[in-house]
């Protein structure tokens, strides 16, 4: 015996607190009509989980709780407790006894506690549903109920056959999944979302990162391109300056040599011929030729200085111009005007107007090309007219030295007119002009050579101006490494190390080469983004992290939806496999039953479809035909129909038995679910009001082989049945209202008799 004792504090009628023992296997409750017998079943019913206050003859809450009679007052909540012997371990507990207790409160306030502990409903319905026990199943058959499995659809029906036979563990496991399957299906939608949305920034930054690395490979070659560039510069410019210095020393040397000797021919000229008009003359000229000299000289570094500054400036020009196209900016309403002629141009879909179509767009867009090709920005605009001005510049210097060769063409003339009279004298005493005439002479060669080697000086300045600049763009552009450029190893074609005498000799045009080279590298880092996108790099990462943790978070969803499918298939395969089982054991006692009941006769449980599923059957056929689709109808499950053959009458459908025939089919039927899997205990409640003596005799022939396996709580007024139980429980009411208890034991009865 599993159940032990039931109480009862404020419930309905039972005011006090009262309390039944159950220590025999059939316990028997009595009572007149109205004194609260049936209340004891419906305080198991409570007790185990029942919300439905209809089931339980009330319409609220508070219709549960005393309400109070003129000797008693009311009760402000209700409680029912049941204690279990738990040493067989029927419940899922690691206790000897188990006691389940439910309180309700007026204000509609309740609680369940398990051994003195408050737990949730759901912890109740889990811990009974390991026994075959639940709160309205097929062990608590109340009065008027008996044939509610003959009355009930067949879903329902089904229902009730799969609590009997414990199976609802595995239909709320199977709802459970499939609620998480659902749940895990809309976070799976909602994470592809997430991916999708986050796809076209990904592959917008992928491009940038392409743009990146493409840009760090440029700047890589930029680098090693400038060192041996800036190298060959430098080493250029050193070797040069060094030359055009070793070049300048001599003539130098020389000059101020003669500059000695004109000043002591010119002293000589002064102390012998001081007042002579052609010694004056002489002194004359070489003063004169002296001031053009340094004049043309000056006017010349200038020139030269021009011409540097304006091919520096062209150089800037030039590379300006290389990315002008790529940054021009055309106005929007240009671009509609072509977009225009292309969807006017593709209304047509003969192939020649197609043809000319094609052309009208190549010329539309070409004509777009050129039109921002001859387009000047802003800052070749600057360079043009500084590079104008620096050529008028030039342009007056030039003049200007046009005038002085002229006017020292002119000295030169009268220098040459001069020494000639002087040699015509052939006087020793002219000695000293012609020195002087002679150094003069030496003096204007000298002063060419030196001239141009300024003008090359000169151009090394600009040179170097260039490379100064070359070098400043270059570190900010590749970086400070680049200020180590003289470590750079210069190779030729053939990939041989060059000595830096041997990098000076080669053709300047190869060296401009190189640095057009360069700016075109240049040109294409700034198009290619310039920077050096670590924030790119940083978003780019980030993104794809992020995607990578949605698809393993995805593929992480795909695997848990793919077991719980699994877990469905089985669980339903599980359920399948044993209702289905269930059914032929419930058939064989249902037989025997029946045929016990009745004398004879047939009676049996099938599974069937639902009528409306059936019926759908029926409209998918012909909507399939007719080719028409219609909506998939969520009762997929198979329902129980129930064949009856009594002896000696044609009667098979229920709706034609008679009351007493339908009591005892379903009492039939009620006794074979419990021998398949008995339930601890099951209580009835004025199951044989219907019977008649002889049936009452075989009602209670069953009952005792029931209780071999199930402890029996029987409510009842027939005395056989009563003659079967052990202890019986009499209800009585006293004037109060109040339900209150007596009992007998027979087994004691009969012991004071003897």
């Amino acid at each position: 015996m599993y159940l032990k004792s039931l109480e009862l504090i404020g419930f309905k009628s039972f005011a006090k607190k009262t309390e039944l023992s159950f220590n025999t296997p059939i316990t028997g409750i009595v009572g007149p009509n109205g004194s609260g017998k049936s209340n004891t079943a419906e305080a198991f019913r409570f007790v185990l989980g029942e919300q439905s206050i209809k089931s339980m003859r009330g319409k609220r809450t508070e219709d549960l709780i005393w309400n109070g009679s003129p000797e008693v007052g009311r009760s402000n909540r209700a409680s029912v407790k049941l204690v279990f012997d738990n040493r067989k371990r029927l419940l899922n507990l690691d206790v000897d006894e188990v006691t389940i207790e439910r309180v309700i409160y007026r204000d509609a306030g309740s609680e369940y506690l398990v051994n003195g502990s408050p737990v949730r409903l759901r912890d109740i319905v889990e811990l009974l549903s390991g026994a075959h026990i639940g709160a309205s199943g097929h062990h608590i058959i109340s009065q008027g109920e008996a044939d509610r499995i003959l009355n009930a659809n067949m879903r329902e029906r089904r229902e009730m056959i799969e609590d009997a036979l414990g199976l609802k563990i595995f239909e709320w496991k199977r709802e459970e999944s499939e609620r998480k399957l659902l749940k895990t299906e809309e976070n799976m939608k909602q994470v592809g979302s997430l991916r999708r949305e986050i796809a076209p920034h990904i592959a917008f930054l992928k491009k940038q990162v392409e743009k990146v690395e493409k840009t760090k490979l440029l700047k890589e070659e930029l680098r090693s391109l400038y060192a041996e560039y800036l190298k060959r510069e430098h080493t250029y410019l050193t070797h040069t300056k060094q030359k055009i210095s070793d070049e300048e020393r001599s003539p130098k040397a020389e000059l101020a040599d003669l500059e000695q000797k004109l000043s002591a021919s010119k002293k000589i000229l002064e102390e012998t011929h001081g007042a002579d008009a052609k010694t004056k003359a002489v002194i004359a000229v070489e003063e004169r030729l002296n001031g053009l000299r340094r004049e043309r000289e000056s006017i010349s570094r200038d020139i030269g200085r021009l011409e540097g500054e304006i091919a520096s400036t062209e150089r800037m020009k030039s590379t300006q111009e290389s990315a002008k196209v790529s940054e021009a900016l055309i106005p929007i309403s240009e671009v509609e005007s072509i977009a225009k002629e292309v969807d006017q141009a593709f209304t047509s879909e003969d192939i020649g107007l197609l043809k000319r179509a094609f052309e009208t767009v190549k010329h539309a867009l070409g004509g777009l090309l050129d039109k921002y090709r001859q387009k000047k920005n802003p800052s070749i605009e600057g360079f043009e007219r500084e590079i104008a001005s620096l050529r008028e510049k030039k342009q007056g210097a030039e003049k200007k030295l046009s005038e002085i060769q002229h006017a020292e063409g002119e000295v030169a003339q009268d220098e040459k007119k001069l020494r000639l009279d002087i040699e015509k004298e052939k006087d020793s005493s002219r000695d000293a002009e012609k020195e002087v005439f002679r150094i003069m002479a030496r003096q204007n060669e000298l002063h060419g050579t030196l001239t141009a080697l300024r003008v090359r000086h000169s151009e090394l300045e600009h040179l170097e101006g260039d490379f100064k600049r070359e070098l400043t763009e270059g570190i900010l552009l590749v970086g400070r490494e680049l200020m180590e450029y003289e470590k750079a190893e210069v190779k030729d074609e053939s990939g041989t190390v060059l000595n830096l005498q041997t990098s000076t000799s080669e053709d300047r045009i190869k060296q401009e080469e190189r640095r057009r080279r360069v700016e075109k590298l240049k040109i294409r880092i700034e198009d290619a983004g310039g920077g050096s996108g670590a924030e790119v790099l940083k978003e780019f990462e980030e993104a794809t992290e992020r995607d990578q943790f949605l698809a393993r978070e995805l593929a992480d969803l795909e695997k848990s939806a793919e077991t719980l499918r699994e877990l469905i298939t089985e669980l339903s395969m599980k359920l399948d496999e044993e209702f289905r089982g269930g059914i032929l054991k419930i058939n064989k006692e249902f037989q025997n039953y029946f045929s016990l009941m009745f004398g004879g006769g047939s009676a049996k449980l099938s599974i069937a479809k639902p009528e409306k599923k059936v019926r759908r059957e029926m409209d998918d056929l012909l909507a399939s035909e007719e080719g028409i689709t219609v909506p998939e109808d969520t009762e997929k499950e198979t329902g129980i129909d129930i064949e009856v053959n009594l002896p000696r009458k044609k009667i098979k459908a229920l709706m034609m038995l008679s009351g007493g025939e339908r009591a005892l089919t379903s009492i039939a039927l009620l006794f074979a679910m419990s021998q398949v899997k008995p339930p601890p205990f099951i209580i009835l409640d004025e199951t044989d009001a219907a019977l008649d003596e002889a049936n009452s005799k075989k009602y209670g022939d069953m009952v005792e082989n029931l209780s071999k396996h199930s402890q029996l709580i029987l409510i009842t007024h027939n005395r056989e049945t009563m003659s079967r139980a052990g202890v019986i429980y009499g209800v009585t009411m006293d004037k109060s209202g109040v339900s209150k208890l007596l009992s007998i034991a027979f087994d004691e009865a009969v012991a004071v008799a003897k």
